[in-house]
């Protein structure tokens, strides 16, 4: 009768070891970014602020925008923030994070997959929903909240997503929220299948649509935007469409192109923007992932000067950088390296954010712990909504 205690208390000191360990790791992992970025970049180190102990030159609510970025699957420190992968992110380094707060980790609970993961951003609730089904998030998205508490039109909310799998990211099924009350969801890929009439011989590089699963193809369902409407809403016609995907080398680039258009003509307050051609990682190819980050670092430059040069977003928009999750170490015999995020390990859960915009310090680096579900509390104080089932807390440093 003795035994079955002492193998309980012996596995539940095995997992505080092990998340003692983990906490550990991720820890040196934010100090390890901290004290590069403050050599390389010129970054100072941060502290939580009240909000009266500095002056924030921000808009009204009723104007105030924000963009959120997203990529999928992250990359590792030895390709990015390390000595020697800073050459991957130029614009990271020289642009980007001299003028914005950088948080060093930010650290992801949930589930370590594209679609699952991204979902649990968009909520503030690490949801449970299979990675691989075309379902909505079961929690209310930080688009009905947004909509629903601010009685904000459906032109005002959109998501660009990478893949048809992230087609129901849009709005969730909660009985509150759901139909009706969340972003329009562009797919491009989906938009260029469309334009091009099944003959896709020409743009076969920007239709792969999942790089982890190649046989997996989701049913579109939901309120997607259709290719009828990019002449009515974005003033864009099919066959400049077509011209203009075929100048594109990446999948990403035809969503930022996509992107740009909608801040033009539409210009909604709230645009989240998932990038996904890291994930080339998963086809094992080195060289394929590292051109990933490059591009993804000069997309999200790109981004930046568009919000500073349209006049319905400069001096208005709070910027948004983070990826979903990391990659598998090269030391952990149970992954696969830059490959695969299958360990579950500190490494593959331990991220980061990079926030700029108006009233944002400049050129600071936060390395506290702070959680991927505390995006939606902080979008929320921002532009004045309540998330009431999310379970994250608004960033004291941004706000």
């Amino acid at each position: 009768m003795k035994v079955v205690p002492q193998n309980r208390e012996v596995r539940a000191g095995a997992a505080q070891r092990s998340a003692s360990s983990s906490e550990e790791v991720s820890r040196l992992l934010a100090r390890t970014r901290r004290d590069f970025l403050r050599s390389a970049a010129g970054v100072t180190l941060g502290s939580t602020l009240l909000r009266s102990s500095w002056a924030r030159a921000v808009a009204s609510p009723s104007r105030k925008k924000v963009v959120v970025v997203t990529f999928g699957g992250g990359a590792r420190d030895q390709e990015t923030f390390a000595p020697e992968g800073q050459e991957n992110i130029p614009h990271l380094m020289r642009e980007l994070i001299p003028q914005a707060s950088f948080f060093t980790q930010v650290v992801n609970r949930g589930i370590l997959g594209h679609y699952v993961a991204t979902a649990s951003l968009a909520t503030g609730v690490y949801e449970t929903i299979n990675n691989f089904a075309s379902l909505p998030p079961e929690y209310p998205t930080v688009f009905e909240y947004f909509r629903k508490d601010l009685k904000r039109p459906p032109s005002d909310a959109w998501v660009v997503a990478p893949s048809n799998g992230f087609n129901r990211m849009g709005e969730s099924n909660h009985r509150s929220y759901g139909a009706g009350l969340g972003a329009r969801v562009i797919l491009p890929k989906h938009l260029l299948t469309a334009a091009t009439s099944g003959r896709n011989t020409d743009f076969e590089h920007l239709l792969r649509d999942n790089y982890e699963t190649p046989f997996y193809a989701p049913e579109l369902g939901g309120s997607e935007f259709e290719l009828q409407q990019l002449e009515m809403i974005l003033k864009l016609s099919v066959d400049d469409f077509r011209t203009h995907a075929q100048t594109l080398s990446s999948p990403d680039e035809l969503s930022v192109y996509i992107a740009r258009q909608l801040m033009r003509q539409v210009a909604p307050s709230l645009l989240w923007i998932t990038m996904h051609d890291i994930d080339i990682a998963h086809a094992g190819a080195y060289s394929l992932y590292v051109e990933g980050i490059r591009r993804t670092d000069r997309l999200c430059s790109d981004l930046w000067k568009t919000i500073q040069s349209e006049p319905e977003y400069a001096g208005t928009t709070t910027l948004f950088i983070l990826p979903d999750f990391g990659r598998d170490s090269d030391d952990d015999s149970g992954g696969n390296g830059f490959q695969h995020h299958r360990t579950g390990d500190a490494l593959s859960r331990t991220t980061w954010m990079l926030v700029a915009g108006p009233g944002i310090r400049q050129g600071v680096v936060f390395d506290r712990a702070i959680d991927s579900t505390d995006l939606v509390p902080t979008l929320g104080s921002m532009l004045g909504f309540s998330p009431s089932l999310a379970q994250g807390k608004p960033i004291g440093e941004l706000l």
